[in-house]
Parts: structure tokens; C-alpha cells; sequence
């Protein structure tokens, strides 16, 4: 009996593990990500248009990471000043919790006085300082990843690191002035296959840095320009940070039907950790009897995700309805 148990339990956890290994990279059921875009002042028209370009790219491309339209916000034009931001971010202070991301993405134009980081917006603009106060006050325990894309950016690197936060700069100090193209390609990675090392469908804030300051060189070079601008990376653990996802798994922020059954692997999944830690308490087979029909339903549940991918028109990785689905909710 223990044998044939164990067995039962063997090919349900292949089973699950086969609808969990081939989601390409949608979103886990588990944490939210909450995202701010905003996009300073241009002066002039070629920057304005650049700036609302890029800003918009960037807000559409983190839907597909965060799966929710609501947590995701851009301030562009005269809608970005001081006094928004500010508003924007003591609300996201309010309303993150543990376990949920933080990123703010800054593009636009930066000056440095050697002392003060401002970015430039309609109105008063911001200073490093008034940012790194707000920064500051999101929950500690809350993963928070910045970039900042405009020039001079480098003069807040060192400054607003902190143990849960990565901080991504244009420029690598206050003194590189010039404008800036890093946060072009930026946006340009979070919509990219190319951006997607490891191709899992997923870009992080590591392969988009990767991407542009590949990309940024590349252009310098391309135009016989010296190269004015150097991103600077500080912080551990970029790869943490999903910025986007492509493909198959962009389905799960958009669709409503695979968003729904995102959000069932959490119960699941909530359930499975419940039964874990009794495997060292309960006899073998009671443990097993307990946690196989947990399995068994998230196999299930893979070949609900993939009777949706070929009702829309995608291929499942593995073939829909074959050895208990391939498509489940990471």
C-alpha cells in the first residue's frame, strides 16, 4: 500500500510540476508589484515627445508584470509635479504590504549643483533629498527597485541605496550632464525578446540593464559620438525585479479568464505549504492521501490554462491536455 501511495503521489507531483515548470514566466499569485512612471519636463519638443514615448512604454509593458492596470500610475506632463508625486508616493507607502514590490521608473531631464540632485518637472522641481524622504518611508521590508534615466542621475546612486533597494543610473555621477538615451532603451527592453536572456519570458531589472547600456554604447558608437553617459548599477539582487513579460505570459496580466486562474494557484499553492511541514509528523500514507489531491488539482488546473492558450490561439509548451496540462501559474 505504501509502495502504490507513493507511486500515486510521484506521478501527481510530475504532474503538477509539469503544469508549473511551462508558464513562461506569469506573475506569481502571491505578491503585488506597484509601479510609478514618471516623466519630467522636456523643454523642448524633441525631449517632450521622447519622454511621453518612453514613459508610456514603460507604464504599458509593467501591466503585464504587475497583471493589475490599477497598480501601475504615469505622470507625464503637467500632471508630474512635486506635488503628485509626493501624493503618489505617501500612497504607496499606505497601501504596500509584506511580501509586495516597489518600483519607480524616472525619466526625463536632471541637473546637479554639486550638492543637490533636482529633477526637472512643471513647477518646483524635485530634489534627490525630498525623493530619498519619500523613498524612505515605504515599508522596510519591501523590495524597491529605482531607476532613475535622466542625467546627472549618478549623484543620487550611493545615496538612496538601501538594503531592499537596487538603484539603476543613467549616468554613473552628478557631473555627466548631457541628455540622456538610457532611458530609451530601457523601455525599449521591456518590450523586447532580445532583453530576454534566458528566454523564460520574463525581463528583469538585471537584463534591461544589461540590454541598455549594451544598446547605449552601441548608439554612441554607431554615430562616431564619445560616449557621455555610463549607467551605474548599485544594490544586490536586480534579477529579483520583473519588469515585464512577453509573449504567452504577458496573457496572464491581460486576459481575464487566466488571470482568474492565477488566482487560483494561490490557494493551491497556500494549501501546499500548509501540508508540507507535516510530512515529518503525520504516518506516510496519511501525509501522501493529504497532499495528492492537492497535487492532482493544480495538475488540473494546468490543463484548464491550457485549454484557455488554444482557445485564444497559443500553443501550450506541452501540449494541452497531455500528461495533466503544461501551462500552470508561477
Amino acid at each position: 500500500m505504501k509502495a502504490a501511495a507513493g507511486m500515486a503521489v510521484k506521478l501527481a507531483i510530475a504532474r503538477a510540476a509539469a503544469c508549473a515548470a511551462t508558464l513562461l514566466g506569469a506573475a506569481s499569485a502571491h505578491a503585488a508589484t506597484q509601479v510609478l512612471v514618471v516623466a519630467g519636463i522636456g523643454g523642448e519638443p524633441q525631449y517632450e515627445e521622447r519622454f511621453t514615448q518612453w514613459s508610456q512604454t514603460m507604464a504599458g509593458a509593467a501591466v503585464t508584470a504587475t497583471g493589475d492596470k490599477d497598480s501601475v500610475v504615469r505622470l507625464a506632463g503637467e500632471g508630474a509635479t512635486r506635488d503628485a508625486i509626493t501624493r503618489e508616493l505617501a500612497r504607496v507607502a499606505r497601501s504596500l504590504a509584506a511580501g509586495d514590490q516597489f518600483m519607480l521608473l524616472l525619466v526625463g531631464h536632471g541637473s546637479f549643483d554639486g550638492n543637490e540632485y533636482r529633477l526637472n518637472l512643471p513647477g518646483p522641481d524635485m530634489t534627490g533629498s525630498e525623493l530619498l524622504a519619500l523613498l524612505d518611508k515605504l515599508p522596510a521590508g519591501v523590495p524597491q527597485l529605482v531607476v532613475n534615466g535622466t542625467s546627472t542621475s549618478g549623484a543620487i546612486a550611493d545615496k538612496w541605496v538601501r538594503a531592499n533597494r537596487v538603484v539603476i543610473t543613467a549616468t554613473k555621477t552628478g557631473g555627466e550632464r548631457n541628455a540622456t538615451r538610457f532611458a530609451g532603451f530601457w523601455a525599449e527592453a521591456m518590450t523586447s525578446d532580445a532583453a530576454d536572456r534566458d528566454k523564460d519570458g520574463a525581463v528583469t531589472a538585471q537584463e534591461a540593464y544589461d540590454f541598455a547600456t549594451r544598446k547605449v554604447a552601441d548608439a554612441y558608437k554607431a554615430d562616431a559620438a564619445l560616449l557621455t553617459e555610463h549607467a551605474k548599477l548599485t544594490g544586490s539582487d536586480p534579477g529579483r525585479f520583473v519588469l515585464a513579460r512577453l509573449g504567452t505570459a504577458a496573457l496572464f496580466a491581460s486576459d481575464a479568464e487566466l488571470i482568474a486562474l492565477r488566482r487560483q494557484q494561490g490557494g493551491i499553492e497556500t494549501r501546499l505549504a500548509e501540508l508540507k511541514p507535516l510530512k515529518a509528523q503525520l504516518p506516510r500514507d496519511d501525509y501522501y492521501n493529504r497532499i495528492e489531491p492537492v497535487l492532482v488539482e493544480l495538475a488540473k488546473l494546468g490543463e484548464k490554462v491550457d485549454a484557455r492558450l488554444a482557445a485564444l490561439g497559443v500553443k501550450s509548451a506541452t501540449g494541452a491536455g497531455t500528461q495533466g496540462g503544461g501551462n500552470a501559474v508561477r
